[in-house]
């Protein structure tokens, strides 16, 4: 087996990670969610261009945090109103991305599943970004608002837009809600261990190598690049002598999955590949080893940030009992 390129298996398996938890922290999220749940979310659904046979497919909108309007695709098999106790299940996409073709969806649906795909603010979906933060956005969301206050925290919102989601689904008429599952890779991932952070009714979650986690470790590991690349030109333009470094990782620690992970209750299934140069190994192990529910590691030795061998087809199988 490959020497994993940050630290010793071993090591992975034990590792807590390095980043702050903010003393706070456990409120600050709680005060976070009884303001998205005072938002009217102002729901709107509509059927949507793309339609097969066998699903209806529609356009979901609905009102997060200060004000955004949010996008979904959503569908669910024909006829489903009369069945009402449908499993369901939330994707999330990768950075910078948005939520993927209608057809990608549809295996799910043939199996059976109510199936809700998110577009996150501002990025390459329909989903709304309302800025308003001082500061640099020009590399990246990790940065958005950092140098105001954890509440303008981009990240903040799309944790929250994903809680808003997983509630929205289920109070679907269609849905049972104890039968709620989430799924996504690198940023997916990390929105899925947010998402099932602040949802602890979610019951199973399948992130593929997810994204941020364990921030300070990224930088030690001078690994600021690639996807992370923004937290290297945040101190070079705004605190090149990192004067206020502290104070800059222990606000990242907000959005830090690894400090939401133990609020997981849902069964996990991660998969994980050692050589990781984008989100490395140890940031990834820093979240796995504080989840306290049922949890499985698939690790692949060879492979880094890219397609791994037979993913989708593990992760359906993992939900298909859901």
């Amino acid at each position: 087996m490959p020497l994993c390129f940050d630290m010793p298996i071993d090591k992975l398996k034990t590792y807590q990670g390095v980043s702050p938890l903010p003393s706070d922290f456990d409120s600050f999220w709680d005060k976070s969610l009884s303001e998205m749940r005072a938002v009217k979310p102002e729901i709107d659904m509509k059927k949507a261009d793309f339609q097969v046979p066998y699903a209806e497919c529609y356009d979901l909108y609905f009102t997060g945090t200060g004000g955004a309007r949010v996008y979904a695709k959503l569908l669910m098999p024909k006829n489903a109103a009369k069945t009402k106790s449908l499993p369901a299940l939330l994707n999330f996409h990768g950075y910078s991305g948005a939520s993927q073709q209608w057809s990608s969806y549809l295996g799910y649906v043939a199996a059976g599943f109510v199936v809700a795909a998110l577009d996150c603010r501002g990025q390459g979906g329909k989903s709304e970004d309302k800025g308003g933060v001082m500061g640099g956005t020009l590399r990246g969301h990790i940065i958005r608002g950092l140098a105001e206050s954890a509440d303008k925290l981009y990240f903040r919102h799309v944790f929250l837009d994903t809680a808003k989601l997983a509630e929205i689904v289920m109070n679907l008429p269609e849905v049972n809600p104890a039968r709620v599952g989430a799924y996504g890779g690198s940023q997916g991932g990390a929105l899925t261990l947010a998402c099932a952070a602040l949802t602890p009714s979610i019951k199973k979650i399948a992130p593929v190598f997810p994204f941020l986690c364990d921030y300070k470790r990224v930088w030690q590991m001078d690994q600021a690049k690639d996807a992370y690349w923004e937290l290297q030109d945040y101190f070079r333009r705004f605190d090149p002598n990192h004067l206020t470094e502290d104070e800059a990782f222990n606000r990242l620690g907000y959005i830090d999955c690894q400090n939401l992970a133990p609020r997981i209750k849902a069964e996990v299934n991660w998969i994980i590949g050692l050589m990781d140069t984008i989100c490395p190994p140890s940031t990834q192990f820093a979240a796995y080893n504080k989840i306290t529910s049922k949890k499985n590691m698939v690790i692949y030795p060879d492979f880094g940030h890219e397609a791994i061998p037979l993913e989708a087809d593990k992760t359906m199988q993992f939900f298909l009992d859901l």
